[in-house]
């Protein structure tokens, strides 16, 4: 089973959604080992101690430079032995030092289809206003690996979610994470994780 860790910087609803598949089973391959805020005060703090899972803050505000704040995060994910990291509305850039520490290994939800809607500056409720805006008829959510471009790596899972008239931000944000956010993410970790112990199995020969 492998180490996960769950960055967040708000709420943590994708935090509950990973908590929930855990408890119900759906991801069984790898367990929620740590939960890593860029802010301090903020409520996935609270579902992480709710759920006995360990947490700590780095606060990206009182750092010098973002070459600081990975530096950090990535002395903490391998103090406390992370095998995979989800990005769980985590609204700080993983820059190239700890991307390149885990290639494949990190994973990011988006709430668009991607290439729509997404790259730097695009997040939380600006990707819905964008939407909106733009009068499209059917938006959705992706998981994507993380590479050094904001929202450019490989996708691994989709799915759309119809936008209806009279629609605001808000309600369009929500029935996103009901509808797309909070099923594809537990999944797509869940295969993500088999893979890398699939992968490991047999390169130490363990593999059935």
């Amino acid at each position: 089973m492998l180490n996960i860790a769950v960055l967040v910087s708000g709420g943590g609803t994708n935090l509950q959604a990973l908590l929930d598949a855990q408890k119900s089973g759906v991801l069984h391959s790898g367990r929620i080992a740590l939960v890593v805020s860029s802010r301090p005060g903020v409520y996935a703090l609270t579902r992480a101690a709710e759920a006995g899972v360990e947490s700590a803050v780095i606060d990206r505000k009182a750092c010098q430079s973002g070459e600081e704040f990975d530096a950090k995060l990535l002395a903490l994910l391998r103090e406390k032995g992370a095998d995979l990291v989800v990005l769980a509305g985590f609204l700080t850039i993983c820059g190239k030092a700890v991307v390149e520490a885990y290639p494949n290994r990190i994973l990011n939800v988006h709430p668009a289809l991607i290439p729509s809607f997404c790259g730097k500056g695009f997040y939380g409720l600006k990707v819905h206003e964008a939407a909106l805006e733009r009068g499209v008829k059917v938006t959705g959510a992706t998981v994507h690996l993380v590479n050094e471009i904001p929202d450019g790596g490989p996708i691994l899972a989709q799915k759309a979610v119809e936008v209806f008239p009279g629609d605001t931000p808000e309600t369009l944000q929500r029935r996103v994470m009901e509808q797309a956010e909070w099923v594809l993410l537990p999944a797509a970790t869940e295969e993500v994780c088999q893979g890398i112990l699939k992968k490991e199995g047999k390169a130490f020969g363990t593999a059935q």
